[in-house]
């Protein structure tokens, strides 16, 4: 996830095709099996050599913290990762004033919003069908979740499904752009202002051809800081400062977290890594973005959809 389209990235960027991203087999959907931590664990219950930094490992967790990097402080920024801090703190600012500006609608702006950016714009849209391609959907349907997910101000479309499909090719990895072992803190929101070693360590979009060759994803890409003033304009429009508080503070904050602790905390204390478009194996476990999956597919919106088979769900229940 990036705030706004990143600087110019290392020119020697590795390339892959984007269904490479995960499993490494074109035309296959799998569940990726646990990788988190046996390496890491190997590397941390071995005798380091003399003058070796000493691992140590988050608590009631596998991952080992190899290569702890600085969050805040002691460390440098360039102008992007400035920038990104700053519309990040400005958000959470901004949910300050929300005990002072609620009122009922409001929230229900807040919670409406929330729906079309964050299940709709990141989940449905950046996350199962950009970034996975575990179903497809019309042009027009596809453009349009895309559209609701720029909103969440997380970035252009090329950016976090670039970020997404190098966090799967390298997860949990020195090379993951928000991989755990350089930290819980780091992998759930200081990355976000480490640009230039995630271009070093990754490269630039050089692995989203699919969605660089598309005009309207070009665009956005473009004009991508546009759509989310423009829509916290229309909302101080027609409800004043508590829409504003609510419909873009309280809401955008929400959808952050949600998704940074899915880079974090599900990566530090999970235990599966999946890319078909449904997330759990069992009927009772909630999964409201597979739920919209099924009901595009039932009126005939969604194709192609890809599940875990019986093999694999055995598998993974093991």
């Amino acid at each position: 996830m990036a705030l706004i389209t990143p600087p110019p990235s290392n020119p020697k960027a590795y390339q892959f095709s984007p269904l490479h991203c995960t499993t490494r087999r074109p035309g296959q959907a799998e569940l990726v099996p646990d990788i988190t931590s046996a390496a890491l664990v190997d590397a941390a219950e071995s005798k380091p050599e003399p003058g070796a930094a000493k691992f140590r490992r988050i608590l009631l967790s596998d991952v080992v913290v190899t290569s702890q990097k600085r969050v805040f402080f002691g460390r440098k920024w360039n102008a992007y990762d400035l920038a990104t801090a700053s519309v990040i703190l400005a958000m959470h600012c901004l949910c300050l004033f929300a005990p002072f500006q609620f009122n009922w609608r409001a929230l229900l702006v807040a919670v409406a919003l929330y729906v079309v950016t964050g299940l709709f714009g990141i989940t449905l849209s950046f996350h199962r069908n950009l970034s996975h391609r575990s179903f497809k959907v019309p042009k027009w349907l596809e453009y349009f979740f895309a559209y609701c997910g720029v909103q969440a101000l997380q970035g252009s479309p090329i950016t976090w499904v670039s970020t997404h499909r190098y966090h799967h090719q390298f997860v949990d990895s020195e090379r993951d752009p928000h991989s755990p072992t350089a930290g819980f803190w780091f992998s759930h929101i200081s990355w976000l202002f480490d640009t230039t070693s995630i271009n070093e360590r990754c490269g630039g979009p050089n692995n989203v051809g699919d969605l660089k060759k598309q005009p309207f994803f070009r665009f956005l890409d473009k004009t991508y800081v546009i759509h989310p003033i423009a829509l916290g304009a229309l909302l101080y429009g027609l409800g004043g400062f508590p829409f504003l508080v609510w419909g873009m503070g309280v809401r955008v904050v929400w959808v952050y977290h949600i998704t940074w602790l899915v880079n974090s905390a599900c990566h530090v204390w999970g235990k599966q890594l999946w890319k078909t478009a449904r997330h759990g194996l069992e009927w009772w476990e909630l999964d409201m973005t597979w739920y919209v999956v099924k009901l595009l597919q039932a009126i005939g919106l969604a194709i192609d959809v890809k599940v875990p088979t019986e093999v694999q769900k055995k598998r993974m229940a093991i």
